[in-house]
């Protein structure tokens, strides 16, 4: 894929930060009175990765003005390595502006995670797009890829419209956009017709689609996979297919990825990539991963892709290392993957868990 070579910036997102609290020692929510709290979204997860590895990385985000919670999320991005833009809006009174909470237990076992997500009032709702100089960022300072949400895009008409402005000011600025459709069925209760046509004229200004069977099924009406498949190869080949009629619709895009995920229990999971890119069909077959928390897996498997795509890599190359950051996220109690250079990723692929010295 060629990216613009003058780009000052490598990935700028657009996101909405929030708060997550997690127990400690995988314990359940309602019976703890120990949690950590770090700084989140889905967006910043994918950018975590790449900003890891020293890559120059910008965040486009509202903030509440004098809350130590923004305080707190703005130290949290800098310790990560990343930049940010963004008004520090008024909070006004006590029912007015703060950032999301999430509330997330990891479950342990047989127990199965659970996670509240408490978004009333959040300060992102408010995105717009004449608060940012998005002139300045694509125009004048350049950035080589663009990564959207579904979660963001659907969180209201603000930020649908928003979405639709950095798509639009990105792609009219040599910026390739990257979009994980991240369908959430309350976010598009009662928006159905509306989201529907926004997340098409978003698509059709991608050069990157991630996503699941059920993402592309309810954000962009693909026909999915046929159900059943005798054995995993089955399933695989039905996954292309489907794949195959995202390429026919959007002849655009580049690269088209979606994780594969089977739950043994909660710290054990079989997990798989598939990605199409640079005219072929590059596989990781599903295999066993430990997992001490397995929220941001996803982000981080797109994190490692982009990653590979910001370095020029064979597509191939992006899907493996994708796959692996995907896993090296699992390992975390945090929901993104931080990885301390390649070759602690390359060792994660390569299944090489010996002692580093």
């Amino acid at each position: 894929m060629q990216l613009r070579e003058d780009a000052q910036w490598s990935l700028a997102i657009a996101t909405s930060m929030g708060i997550r609290i997690t127990p400690e020692n995988h314990q359940p929510v309602h019976t703890s009175s120990r949690y950590m709290m770090h700084a989140t979204s889905a967006e910043s997860n994918v950018a975590s990765v790449i900003s890891y590895l020293g890559e120059p990385t910008m965040v486009l985000t509202n903030f509440v003005a004098d809350s130590p919670m923004s305080a707190f999320i703005k130290s949290d991005l800098r310790s990560r390595g990343m930049n940010f833009r963004g008004p520090d809006k008024p909070q006004g009174d006590a029912w007015g502006y703060r950032h999301q909470f999430n509330i997330a237990d990891s479950g342990y076992g047989a127990r199965a995670p659970r996670v509240w997500n408490d978004r009333a009032g959040e300060v992102g709702l408010d995105l717009d797009a004449a608060d940012f100089d998005l002139d300045r960022l694509f125009a004048d300072e350049g950035v080589k890829i663009v990564h959207l949400s579904g979660l963001v895009a659907a969180l209201s008409p603000k930020t649908t419209q928003f979405c639709l402005d950095v798509a639009e000011k990105a792609k009219a600025n040599g910026c390739a956009v990257s979009m994980d459709m991240n369908y959430r069925a309350s976010f598009w209760k009662d928006r159905e017709k509306e989201l529907r046509e926004a997340f098409l004229a978003i698509a059709e200004k991608c050069d990157i689609l991630i996503g699941n069977e059920e993402d592309f099924q309810l954000c962009l009406g693909i026909e999915g996979p046929e159900a059943g498949g005798e054995d995993l190869e089955g399933k695989i080949d039905n996954f292309k297919e489907m794949i195959g009629r995202i390429r026919k619709q959007y002849p655009q895009a580049q690269f088209i990825a979606t994780t594969l995920r089977e739950v043994i229990s909660v710290n054990r999971h079989m997990w798989g990539m598939i990605v199409w890119g640079d005219g072929d069909f590059h596989v990781a077959m599903p295999r066993e991963i430990g997992v001490l928390d397995r929220i941001g897996g996803g982000d981080g498997s797109v994190g490692g892709m982009l990653y590979g795509i910001i370095r020029g890599w064979e597509a191939e190359k992006c899907m493996k290392f994708g796959w692996a950051t995907g896993a090296l996220a699992a390992t975390s109690i945090t929901d993104y993957g931080a990885p301390a250079d390649e070759d602690q990723v390359w060792t994660i692929w390569e299944g090489n868990a010996r002692v580093q010295r």
